[in-house]
């Protein structure tokens, strides 16, 4: 892959071979859930992924190291044996095609015997990356789908410092209409006082539209575990006067609650707006 001169580098990653015992997992999130990497260099302030390292401890911080499941593809070869086939979410605790991907293709082959075995592939991404394996999405039942959280591609850059950019993310969806696929967007998080307005929201659904993306998640930003340190680090680097609102809206419950409810009426009037209300699914 080319690197983008638009966007920061950062020294190699910590790269790191285990096993794994099982590869495809029962998830909330569909039937099943598929990861072959543990970690993710995209280096997204707001990754709720970041609770694996609490399972899987490295001196690195969250977004410097990837845990590779060596075995990945004969594990799942060996559980295919006895799994009823379902809908596979690809990834729910990493991104399958961030750039170690490029080099081990785990993720497309993984995603080669799903397919092969009659299962649904629900693969979301922010790497164009994904475009490399359209012919293997050809095969079979898959939904593509890509996650955006501004169209301010210099937002972009300071949450998600190492994913595609905006346009690129927006590229996958075209290509992945063109490939014949079904596609879908999830636009989140939303960022309190900066992605998060409701001519922001309407941008956002318009950019699907114009797609005609089938399905668009909605998700607001969350304290999940270990998140708020990185999205209170970057707001004080960069957005000082947003700090404390932000904390108050994650972790004031009555004033949260408050805020969920005014989000949820903008998501629902901007979708009325851009005539996508029953292709929205909001996530809050």
């Amino acid at each position: 892959m080319t690197a983008n001169p638009n966007l920061p580098t950062k020294p190699e990653p910590a790269l790191r071979e285990v096993p794994c015992r099982t590869v495809l997992n029962r998830t909330s999130l569909g039937d099943y859930s598929l990861n072959c990497y543990t970690g993710c260099t995209h280096g997204c302030a707001y990754c709720y992924a970041r609770f694996m390292q609490r399972f899987h401890p490295h001196d690195e911080p969250w977004g410097a190291f990837v845990d590779v499941k060596v075995n990945a593809v004969e594990v799942l070869k060996r559980q295919l044996r006895r799994a009823t086939p379902g809908e596979v979410f690809v990834s729910s605790a990493c991104d399958g095609w961030q750039p170690i991907e490029a080099e081990r293709r785990l993720t497309r082959r993984c995603c080669e015997l799903l397919l092969e075995y009659g299962f649904r592939l629900n693969v979301l991404t922010k790497n164009r990356l994904v475009l490399r394996d359209l012919d293997v999405f050809a095969r079979g039942d898959v939904r593509l789908g890509v996650t955006l959280t501004t169209l301010d591609q210099r937002l972009a850059a300071l949450w998600e410092p190492l994913a595609a950019t905006v346009a690129g993310r927006l590229d996958v969806l075209d290509r992945a209409r063109e490939a014949g696929l079904r596609t879908a967007v999830m636009l989140g998080p939303l960022l309190p006082g900066l992605s998060d307005d409701r001519g922001s929201i309407e941008a956002l659904l318009r950019a699907a539209a114009e797609r005609d993306v089938g399905t668009i998640w909605l998700d607001a930003l969350n304290a999940r575990p270990r998140v708020w340190p990185a999205v209170a680090a970057l707001l004080r680097s960069h957005f000082p006067d947003l700090l404390e609102p932000v904390r108050r809206t994650l972790f004031d419950r009555p004033r949260r609650q408050a805020y969920l409810a005014e989000l949820g009426s903008r998501v629902s009037e901007a979708a009325r707006n851009v005539g996508v209300a029953e292709s929205v699914r909001a996530c809050f």
